[in-house]
């Protein structure tokens, strides 16, 4: 099949099949249209309408067509997450508590402080839960707050949307709502990690961390629901800062150069 006819959306669909089932990570349709020769390169138009119906040829399959902040790729349906997950000899990683609070301050509170993080959480941040994050591609530093000492100012990444399903920051819910949706997962055995939430197709790296201090979400949500509410109210609103390192310099802080593995 040396030409394709790109009107033709049936064809470039399964082409764009091929394509996320061979790839590590999400592809940007940027990054699709460049495995095009130019000459015969699909418009983005070509290749969404490609998607969409690939997406529908496939909503009976044990694996479905996910949008997330790089891209889109394939991944395994939770329904069969369990299974799938027993393909991997180590289990699941289980975070402490301390860390899964240190990450959703991030998330909900970016940019912040190592130190507005301790405010709130009223102990230490340990180095290690912080350098923890940033092997993980989770959490970058994304400038220095001007005030006395320049602390660093902590944020989220694309690895971190792409990790929980989202598109955006403005796609994370409620604390509240993810208290009623938990308990269910809970329920079934349900670890922290994602792998077991919503399994990818592609494999997943990273060793597990061993804690003595493992909790279950719903548990550790219902703890930060109530800590969200003795946050400052000076934090820009996550929705507003999607993407961090290409946001303007606010005037509390000073911007240095994008800091990310």
């Amino acid at each position: 099949m040396s030409e394709l006819d790109f009107d033709n959306s049936q064809q470039l669909s399964k082409v764009l099949e091929a394509v996320l089932l061979a790839a590590a990570k999400p592809l940007s349709i940027e990054r699709i249209a460049e495995l095009f020769d130019e000459s015969a390169r699909p418009s983005t138009g070509q290749i969404k309408a490609a998607f969409t119906l690939l997406a529908s040829d496939i909503s009976q399959r044990s694996y479905q067509l996910q949008e997330v902040a790089s891209g889109f790729r394939l991944q395994v349906r939770s329904d069969y997450a369990p299974w799938v997950a027993r393909l991997w000899e180590e289990r699941p990683q289980r975070y402490s508590r301390a860390m899964l609070e240190t990450l959703a301050l991030i998330a909900y509170r970016q940019p912040i402080t190592r130190g507005e993080i301790e405010d709130v959480r009223g102990v230490a941040v340990s180095s290690q839960i912080i350098k923890t994050l940033q092997e993980r591609e989770w959490v970058r530093i994304v400038g220095y707050k001007d005030v006395p000492g320049k602390p660093a100012m902590l944020a989220t990444t694309k690895a971190f949307l792409d990790y929980f399903n989202l598109q955006g920051l403005d796609e994370l819910p409620n604390l509240s709502e993810l208290k009623e949706l938990q308990p269910a997962a809970d329920e079934l055995g349900a670890p922290v990690e994602a792998v077991e939430q919503q399994a990818s197709v592609a494999t997943i790296d990273g060793q597990p961390e061993h804690s003595s201090e493992q909790v279950s979400f719903s548990s550790l949500l219902a703890e930060l629901d109530g800590m969200e509410q003795g946050l400052s109210t000076d934090f820009n609103d996550p929705a507003l800062v999607a993407e961090p390192a290409d946001s303007a310099a606010s005037t509390e802080t000073d911007i240095q150069p994008d800091i990310e593995k």
